[in-house]
């Protein structure tokens, strides 16, 4: 989170239209995106007849400049200052290998004769037409068309530089797997090869290995002695007795050295309760931790919504969080309480959160929970979004909603916010009977249709409308 992005410009052009406008369109384009903080590359305007791609030939040669620059770019910003010419656009771009944003301008009333007529409004139906012929991959946004200095344009790159993460990052990563799942949760069993398939790569460990590397450290190491300062820092750990402190410092520690070994992406954790049994802790305030750091971290071996949690990051560009549909609000049927024990990363809550010892364990077993971060989680908008394996394939949702001030009792223990969600009770029977998980993931800002962009034109995830 936090790179900044760079997009490849490129411009179109057609024989008989007025190309000179062409020269005009890089200007605004080049302003436009960088005003909106990102980068570019263009390829040199001196090369092709007023800097736009026309012919196979020019088609060929912008080719090759993004073939040389690959890697360098995030997206393809193509833009059609007139009528666009398909066969050089699609000999262009069809190896782009990165989302591609149409652009067409719009027509001014007063500036329609030959020398300003563009007629961009038509020849983007060319582009798209011969686009969908040869299978090539393409994002259009709403309006139809627009001018690249609008402030509806600014809304268009904003959406298409989120779409671009997510593809970019949900494309190919490395997840892990730490402990088994725990046989009373079958709800969140997966499937690991549907996974590969689609470049999601898992490293699973025994959650006995973490134990061992706990163990192996001292009390006094420095690791483990900084961890406890930096989880002092960044929570309420005042109510933690000392050694209880050290022992979730230890496995924050320990889970650190996975991620940076095995380059993990994202983590699932086993969270009880071993943990709870052996080393008297819940590692909630650990995952909260982990969000807020930026590595997507989902508890109780939910490896599914560790993948929406992490396209939600990488969509918005802050934390996000897997919750349990778990309380209804009162007698308004639209509200629900959203809650988990503290995996809740800061950054979505109200405040500084609380660690305290986790009551449910607490009960059977006092002093074995220490480690879930309570408080509340702040009003917002929300995006809410699951997957599950099915049959080789990947079945995600997504819908939108907000998280209100409501109050909810301070006697409620853990992380929790109040959702107000349109249309929530038939939203619910949908997710039961498409078989859906008692968790939904939250990410903060309004972001289904860019997640249903990135997942059903570029990836190729099976999307399951809810709303």
């Amino acid at each position: 989170m936090g790179k900044k992005m760079t997009f490849a410009l490129a411009f179109a052009n057609r024989g008989m239209m007025p190309g000179e406008l062409i020269h005009g369109a890089r200007e605004d384009m080049i302003k436009a995106v960088t005003d909106a903080g990102y980068s570019y590359i263009a390829m040199d305007e001196s090369l092709t007849r007023f800097g736009g791609i026309e012919t196979r030939d020019e088609g060929l040669l912008y080719h090759k400049w993004l073939e040389e620059h690959r890697g360098e770019y995030d997206g393809v910003i193509f833009s059609m200052p007139i009528f666009a010419d398909e066969n050089g656009a699609v000999t262009a771009l069809q190896d782009a290998g990165v989302p591609i944003l149409l652009q067409a301008y719009p027509d001014e009333i007063g500036k329609m004769d030959f020398a300003h007529r563009r007629d961009a409004f038509c020849g983007k139906f060319s582009v798209t037409d011969v686009f969908t012929q040869y299978g090539l991959p393409f994002t259009v946004l709403k309006p139809h068309v627009v001018h690249p200095l609008s402030a509806k344009f600014q809304e268009n790159l904003r959406d298409f530089a989120a779409i671009c993460r997510v593809v970019n990052g949900m494309r190919r990563f490395n997840i892990g797997c730490l402990g088994a799942r725990t046989t009373a949760f079958k709800t969140v069993r997966f499937d690991e090869i549907t996974m590969q398939k689609y470049g999601i790569n898992v490293e699973s460990f025994d959650l006995s290995e973490l134990f061992f590397e706990v163990s192996k450290l001292q009390d006094e190491d420095s690791a483990v002695t900084k961890r406890m300062e930096e989880l002092a820092a960044y929570t309420d750990c005042s109510k933690v007795p000392h050694q209880n402190l050290i022992n979730l410092a230890k496995v924050s520690v320990v889970i650190d050295e996975y991620i940076r070994i095995y380059h993990l992406d994202a983590i699932a954790l086993r969270c009880w309760n071993e943990m709870e049994t052996q080393l008297r802790i819940t590692p909630c305030v650990l995952l909260s931790y982990l969000n807020d750091r930026g590595i997507t971290a989902s508890c109780e071996i939910d490896m599914c919504s560790a993948l929406t949690m992490r396209a939600m990051s990488l969509a918005s560009e802050e934390p996000s969080a897997v919750l349990d549909w778990n309380n209804n609000y009162g007698d308004d049927e639209n509200k629900v309480i959203l809650f988990h024990c503290g995996p809740v990363a800061q950054k979505l809550m109200t405040g500084k959160g609380q660690v305290t010892c986790h009551k449910m364990f607490d009960k059977l077993d006092p002093d074995s929970g220490w480690g879930c971060n309570e408080g509340r989680i702040r009003p917002m908008p929300i995006t809410i979004s699951n997957c599950q394996t099915k049959d080789g394939k990947i079945l995600l949702y997504a819908s939108e909603a907000e998280f209100t001030d409501d109050p909810i009792e301070e006697a409620y223990f853990g992380c929790a916010g109040v959702a107000q969600i349109d249309d929530l009770q038939n939203k619910l029977i949908r997710l039961a009977r498409g078989g859906f998980k008692h968790h939904t993931t939250v990410g903060a800002g309004h972001y289904k249709e860019v997640l249903k962009e990135a997942f059903t034109t570029y990836l190729h995830w099976d999307w399951v409308e809810i709303d």
